[in-house]
């Protein structure tokens, strides 16, 4: 099932203070392209293709594939996920608008649920895939997708979680994706190659199972 809306806006009074707003003054509006950002910019983790701005409050996972390869950074907090993937565009754009109707023809192949609607960052995707719940009882897994494209790239988001079922454009994660930094590089690329992760010579990269846990 297939629904789609826009979102209401709603405003409130202004009642946050002068360091809430020069925080949020300083937070960018969407992620943003290497050119568009200074290169030591202070507090971002170099993962090559993103730079992630480390904040109190989530742990930084790089999830390997079975060749050893990493396509994805996973952001998490106690309550919530955010797992993002960058992948090579077209210069016109519009990768989005395939992409996004292959993933709801893909929900409807699992019989799930997705409503798309307009968001923050534009046409997304909420989604409730059919799963067996830990007890054995059926369920649903709920994830909100989003994406934002920027100069032959595309950059895919999916919340996980609480930051799934009640979206806050002022939470901890979704500042973290806006504050994303592609770094699409110059080299030739077919369209939709994933921009492989590149692990800091320090870390330790993590590894997950058939339940998506890591191991």
């Amino acid at each position: 099932m297939i629904r789609r809306r826009r979102e209401r806006e709603q405003t409130a009074p202004d009642e946050t203070s002068t360091s809430e707003q020069s925080e949020a003054a300083s937070t960018p509006t969407r992620p943003r392209d290497s050119t568009e950002a200074s290169a030591d910019e202070a507090g971002y983790v170099d993962l090559g293709p993103l730079r992630i701005r480390g904040r109190v409050g989530f742990q930084l996972q790089v999830p390997q594939d079975d060749g050893g390869g990493a396509g994805s950074v996973v952001l998490v907090t106690e309550e919530a996920g955010l797992e993002l993937r960058a992948f090579a565009a077209p210069r016109s754009g519009g990768l989005w608008d395939e992409v996004r109707q292959e993933l709801v023809a893909e929900v409807q192949r699992l019989e799930g649920q997705v409503e798309e609607l307009d968001g923050p960052f534009g046409p997304e995707l909420r989604v409730q895939i059919p799963v067996t719940l830990p007890d054995g009882q059926d369920g649903f897994q709920p994830s909100r997708i989003v994406a934002v494209e920027g100069p032959r790239w595309m950059l895919r988001a999916t919340f996980l979680g609480s930051a799934a079922l009640e979206p806050d454009e002022d939470g901890l994660l979704e500042q973290a994706f806006r504050e994303v930094v592609v770094v699409r590089g110059d080299d030739p690329r077919p369209v939709r190659e994933p921009l492989l992760i590149e692990l800091p010579p320090d870390a330790e990269p993590v590894t997950l199972g058939p339940d998506g846990e890591p191991t």
